[in-house]
């Protein structure tokens, strides 16, 4: 027991003190994502008041200094004095944390932003916060320093329509970089707009002129259209709502060519990534419906079990919920255990109504599923035919691996090489106690256009589902990880990116836990070595090496240019590629599952055209980052 420890020791932080003490409880963390959580907080409040009935514009504009508006034309914060408090409701707003409309369920019944932290954690991340309300035909006006009002509300003249407008700008002291990413905030709105149909939402950037403005009469139909426009789609999107003990279930779903499910799931607006029980009823609905219509149609030569049903669908559950209870502080799994029966129940009655009223659909999706069953029975007999060899032979490792000596994971990392001479030079030059090299080659499998029988049969990919020991698909267990870290390394040209692509997609459709648990990294060698004076220098792009070009001057200067791992010696790659105390390497993350998802869709898909328009968009920025 701690000696000292009275009452004095305990710390009573007031009003909004909490938050800037400790602001990863209430915005995840102080990087990319909280900065942006502060934003969301406000489009939030917006979106409340569309779904209330009562907003039906959303304007969010990046202003050239930084700082961020988010407008709406709704019934306007109140601003009239709390009977209690005896204080401006705006104000209270602004300053507590358990304060606002959605508790009780009068003004609000159904809402995104349900920790009551809200607006007043934007505020207390702020260095400067303006808002103005406009109701009851005035416009009332409040100005905040570090989260402290400098006045009170006050009127600001006349006003025509209602609304609320809150312009802030990030506290540099709290976060890492207060510069806010377009894309970020602009898939975000995207995604509301499919959401909440109906909706006109406008997105200003000042900082280079960008506008755009989304508006989906669709919803969430548009949305399935808008991912599956790359992926052959089978037939029309299947699309049903329906309202039940004041729960809205909204469904929209399509097959594609493709073997990938792509199914996301969203409670009151809010991506949950982790599903939940909207999930759970949707895929069990989904099962029985296909089984069910099998069986009457005389067509169930073998039972399709849940992952064949989902093969190559895309799909996006929707519910609006008056309490919904979250998994954890992230809102990333719905809990609410009624949610199940009743997705379940409409999703079973809408969807074989569907599949007994369209035949012609019904014989496409039939196929697919019975396909599916059957490629999954030989993946079954694949993978029982693997860990038999693994059994059978001398250790289950693969013949070309360089392991290495240590034991424990967290300490052990693997290259994937591409290339035996590149392979040789890094097995030379490598550190042995704890990193390993597994040498690739020839052609690897793009698993974006294979079923996973195939992936099991692969020769290129059995070597590193053995080294890494972890499994894959529904076998996939990250707590059997053989190396904490992962590492690709490929040559920097257009064949060595296209590698580290495939090798991405891979990871992402049959070991995502991998990327989602931080275990892969991109090495990143040099592109050139630059001597002058005996010194050395290693550039690791065309801009860095332009920089160092004014600043030491060409005179004298001796240049070489790298175009393979293969030419460097084994000294030269341990020095700039593999010691930890100089290497440059990318960890690879994933910041929003269905723009990833997308990606390598576009990446690595059947279709050219939009492969060559993202290239286009993108070479001048591009990044290994997803």
């Amino acid at each position: 027991m701690s000696k000292g420890y009275t009452a004095k020791d305990i710390q009573v932080l007031e009003g909004l003190d909490a938050v800037v003490k400790r602001p990863g409880m209430y915005v995840g963390d102080t990087g990319v994502r909280g900065l942006h959580h502060i934003v969301f907080e406000a489009i939030d409040n917006a979106v409340d008041e569309f779904l209330a009935g009562y907003a039906k514009q959303l304007k969010v504009v990046i202003h050239k200094d930084g700082s961020v508006t988010v407008e709406d034309d709704g019934r306007g914060i109140p601003v009239d004095e709390h009977p209690v408090l005896k204080t401006s409701a705006l104000q209270i707003v602004l300053t507590k944390l358990h304060a606002g409309g959605k508790f009780d369920k009068k003004t609000y019944q159904v809402s995104g932003g349900l920790h009551g932290v809200g607006i007043s954690v934007t505020n207390a991340l702020s260095e400067w916060l303006k808002v103005e309300v406009r109701r009851d035909g005035k416009s009332y006006y409040q100005e905040y320093r570090l989260g402290k009002p400098l006045a009170d509300v006050k009127p600001n003249g006349p006003a025509s329509s209602t609304g609320t407008k809150i312009t802030f700008m990030p506290r540099s002291s709290t976060f890492e970089d207060t510069n806010f990413q377009y894309e970020i905030l602009d898939n975000r709105l995207k995604e509301l707009a499919y959401l909440n149909k109906g909706i006109s939402i406008d997105f200003i950037d000042e900082r280079d002129g960008r506008e755009i403005s989304y508006h989906f009469e669709g919803g969430i139909k548009s949305y399935v259209e808008d991912i599956n426009k790359n992926k052959e789609p089978l037939h029309d999107v299947i699309y049903f709502e329906k309202k039940e003990n004041s729960i809205v279930i909204e469904i929209a779903m399509q097959y594609n060519a493709g073997y990938n499910e792509r199914v996301f799931s969203f409670v009151n607006s809010i991506n949950t990534v982790e599903h939940g029980t909207h999930y759970s009823g949707f895929s069990t609905a989904l099962t029985r419906s296909v089984n069910d219509y099998l069986k009457k149609n005389k067509m169930d030569k073998m039972k399709v079990a849940g992952d064949d049903a989902k093969e190559g669908l895309t799909a996006i559950i929707s519910v609006k919920i008056p309490e919904p209870q979250f998994e954890g502080q992230t809102k990333t799994k719905l809990g609410n255990s009624d949610v199940k029966g009743i997705v379940d129940s409409i999703v079973y009655e809408k969807l074989i109504g569907f599949l007994e009223e369209n035949p012609a659909i019904s014989r496409i999706i039939m196929g697919k599923c019975l396909g599916a069953a059957q490629a999954r029975e030989a993946a079954r007999k694949a993978r029982e035919l693997t860990r038999r060899k693994s059994a059978l032979e001398s250790g289950s490792l693969p013949g070309k691996l360089a392991d290495c000596q240590e034991r424990d994971p967290s300490k052990c990392e693997i290259f994937l090489v591409e290339g035996d001479s590149a392979a040789g030079t890094a097995i030379g030059g490598r550190d042995r106690k704890t990193q390993a090299i597994l040498p690739l080659w020839g052609k690897m499998l793009n698993v974006e256009k294979a079923r996973i029988d195939k992936v099991f049969g692969n020769d290129k990919l059995q070597p590193i589902i053995l080294a890494l020991g972890c499994g894959i698909g529904e076998d996939f267990d990250v707590s059997r990880l053989r190396y904490g870290r992962v590492v690709i390394m490929s040559d920097a040209d257009i064949d060595g990116h296209h590698i580290a692509t495939l090798l991405l997609t891979f990871f992402y459709r049959y070991m995502r836990n991998l990327i989602e648990n931080g275990h892969v990294y991109i090495a990143m060698p040099p592109l050139y070595k630059v001597v002058k004076n005996k010194k050395v220098y290693y550039v690791y792009d065309d801009n860095e090496y332009r920089k160092l070009l004014e600043e030491i001057g060409k005179d004298g200067t001796v240049v070489q240019r790298y175009k393979g791992l293969g030419e460097m010696n084994s000294e030269q790659l341990w020095e700039t590629t593999l010691d930890h105390e100089n290497r440059y390497m990318k960890k690879v993350t994933i910041e929003d599952a269905t723009i990833a998802d997308q990606m390598f869709s576009i990446l690595m898909g059947e279709e050219v055209e939009p492969r060559r328009e993202f290239i286009m968009r993108y070479a001048k920025e591009a990044e290994l980052d997803i």
